[in-house]
């Protein structure tokens, strides 16, 4: 663990390096660019990666799994996708000592697959629709890499779809869109500007990528996962085609989406603290740590009857409608109280109950949140052993809606809307957060943003994302009649 950790106010970039150490999420590994995932740190994934499952379950999709290495012929049917892809591809070459005849990428997303599959298996209306998904890791040959966030290898999930229409392959990257959201608002406190991406941000191939950005605690934006309407743009590239209900054939409409672990450096980032992580209950893998505090083996005895009490009354109770509450004991008698204080601290445990000598005397526990309702230090609140379970399952639902209202307070405080070129420009200069400003739809305006301040277009919201759309009918840098509202920002 580790023992200090940099301000987050002052030194935010090593204050992310030094919770997802210290918070025993992950180190580096001997790869460049890779990091080895720490038991924690999967556990956190693990919790992450199987509420997402279930949604994607629950809307009818099955999982499949993909070979990791795709053949260069494959990748270069779409042109477009190729090309967006190429200075990230890792390739090989050799066989053993032998060099193969054709280059194999080592999986940087799964469309060119997906496609040369389903060419032989979609035939006619009635195979469709294809709705499949594929957990997975991927390399991206990434230049500047920082843990879960960009790294060369990383975990994710990638769902593939085809149908009958169009409208029902928009109705599907929406749909999904839509998961993801319940995801990063209900599971990791996360609230997010959901949208479209401008078509120079769009995925290569996608006729339309819808997406949610995230606001950092740094001010910079970190787009959350997105889901792609092909069109038949695949379909057309693999040849895919099916005979409808006319028995004339046509080419499928796709779509694809995806979400990684960088959902894992958002937790941090959105809700660390100057004491390290700190977990939305939800998705925490420990949801109550208990901290015995002994001298004797008496005393050990009489702590641990009250402790075992706690733990089957606790991991009997019920969160979130059909959560078990997830304990853990920690009996290590080899490091001080305070050590274990500060350790689950820097983990982010929501809730750490403590129980001595003098609490079993008078048939008591101290209950910690790990953060508090209102600003400031969390208040310990000693309970009855009778009321802890009430008390943990309350404080855990609580510090849940807690996270959200915080983050959404973060989110809207750092929202402006910028209806001159001039205040888009001082909002840059004056630090981050999201800027809303209208855009005609010019490539040249959108480039003129991110050359003066750095920024990007990361969305064009969707009707009601942005509490303040009144960024006027111009376009914010040629002055010319605007398509709408976008929201730019510096991001990772």
């Amino acid at each position: 663990m580790s023992s200090s950790i940099a301000s987050r106010a002052t030194e935010f970039a090593q204050w992310y390096l030094d919770v997802v150490v210290g918070g025993d999420l992950a180190r580096y590994a001997p790869v460049r660019g890779c990091i080895v995932v720490r038991p924690y740190g999967f556990a956190l994934w693990e919790r992450i990666r199987d509420a997402l499952d279930r949604r994607i379950k629950d809307t009818g999709h099955a999982n499949i799994y993909l070979p990791l290495l795709v053949p260069e012929s494959l990748l270069q049917k779409e042109a477009e996708h190729v090309e967006g892809f190429a200075p990230q591809v890792a390739w090989v070459t050799h066989g053993g000592t032998e060099e193969l005849s054709e280059r194999l990428a080592v999986r940087p997303t799964s469309e060119a697959l997906f496609g040369e599959i389903y060419r032989d298996e979609i035939q006619s209306y009635r195979d469709l629709p294809v709705l499949v998904n594929q957990w997975a890791n991927v390399v991206r040959w990434e230049l500047r890499t920082r843990p879960f966030l960009r790294t060369a290898e990383f975990l994710w999930q990638e769902g593939h779809t085809f149908h009958e229409t169009a409208a029902e392959a928009r109705d599907e990257a929406e749909r999904m869109l839509g998961v993801y959201r319940e995801i990063w608002q209900d599971w990791l406190a996360i609230p997010t500007i959901t949208g479209r991406k401008s078509e120079s941000e769009r995925f290569p191939g996608a006729d339309d990528t819808l997406t949610g950005e995230a606001l950092m605690g740094d001010g910079r934006a970190l787009q959350m996962g997105t889901s792609h309407d092909l069109g038949q743009n695949f379909a057309r590239a693999f040849d895919i085609q099916f005979l409808d209900r006319t028995n004339v054939r046509h080419h499928p409409y796709g779509t694809s989406w995806g979400f990684s672990w960088r959902t894992i450096g958002a937790i941090v980032m959105v809700h660390g603290d100057e004491r390290g992580l700190v977990l939305p209950p939800r998705i925490a893998p420990i949801q109550v740590v208990i901290v015995p505090i002994w001298r004797t083996e008496s005393e050990r005895a009489r702590v641990q009857a009250v402790v075992e009490e706690a733990v089957a009354a606790t991991e009997a109770t019920t969160v979130f409608g059909d959560q078990s509450v997830r304990v853990e004991v920690d009996w290590r008698d080899h490091v001080t109280p305070g050590f274990k204080f500060n350790e689950w601290e820097q983990r982010g445990v929501p809730i750490r109950l403590e129980v001595g000598p003098r609490d079993v005397a008078n048939r008591s526990i101290v209950v910690v949140p790990r953060i508090s309702s209102s600003e400031g230090a969390p208040a310990k609140e000693v309970v009855s052993v009778d009321r802890v379970a009430g008390t943990v399952s309350a404080t855990i639902e609580q510090l849940q809606a807690t996270m959200l209202d915080r983050a959404r307070s973060t989110l809207h405080r750092n929202t402006r809307a910028a209806s001159r070129w001039e205040d888009l420009v001082a909002a840059f200069d004056g630090g981050g957060g999201f800027v809303v400003g209208g855009w005609c739809g010019s490539v040249d305006c959108e480039r003129a943003v991110k050359d003066a301040t750095g920024a990007t277009l990361r969305v064009l919201p969707f009707p009601g994302e942005i509490t303040d759309d009144s960024t006027g009918e111009e376009c914010i840098r040629c002055g010319g009649v605007s398509t709408g509202p976008a929201v730019f920002a510096r991001a990772y």
